[in-house]
């Protein structure tokens, strides 16, 4: 299944300037605890906003720029390439970022959403999520505490 993971604010804001413009650290481990040992599909930005690649996954890197082979990655040029190249039976991720979610929200099967219940100055977004496409199964509310400065759902969608 191809399942696309991504925190997103109330206006669909991912980020600025190539950051997060949040913190939540359990978003970070379920991120972490979804996603090792799974193949993960990213754009060149996305990518080069790690400090390095993350361990335990097989890198995917869309890039228009031929010349791009960065160490223990995987290089394609479209989507349906880096689609190819995960395995049929087993999960992949699409990690962003905003171009790369708009490129594979028709491949996708699932959709694991952290929706941050806050709205943020960003110039990096989500593509809109249609309710005549896909159906929310699951929602897991969290409040803002110590380590947590914003009120956040993890969402999970399925495709109709």
């Amino acid at each position: 299944m191809i399942i696309m993971i991504a925190a997103i604010a109330e206006n669909n804001a991912l980020g600025k300037n190539n950051e997060l413009v949040w913190h939540l650290p359990n978003d970070f481990k379920r991120f972490k605890s979804l996603t090792t040992n799974h193949h993960i599909i990213m754009g060149r930005k996305t990518f080069e906003s790690f400090p390095k690649p993350l361990p335990n996954r097989v890198h995917i890197v869309i890039t228009r720029q031929t010349d791009y082979k960065p160490e223990g990655c995987i290089v394609v040029d479209s989507m349906e390439k880096a689609i190819a190249l995960c395995p049929e039976n087993e999960d992949s991720y699409i990690i962003g970022g905003g171009e790369i979610y708009t490129l594979g929200m028709p491949f996708s099967d699932i959709l694991e959403i952290t929706k941050v219940h806050h709205t943020f100055d960003a110039d990096a977004f989500f593509p809109k999520i249609s309710k005549s496409e896909w159906q929310l199964v699951e929602a897991e509310e969290n409040f803002k505490d110590e380590k947590h400065l914003y009120d956040y759902t993890y969402e999970t969608y399925i495709r109709k």
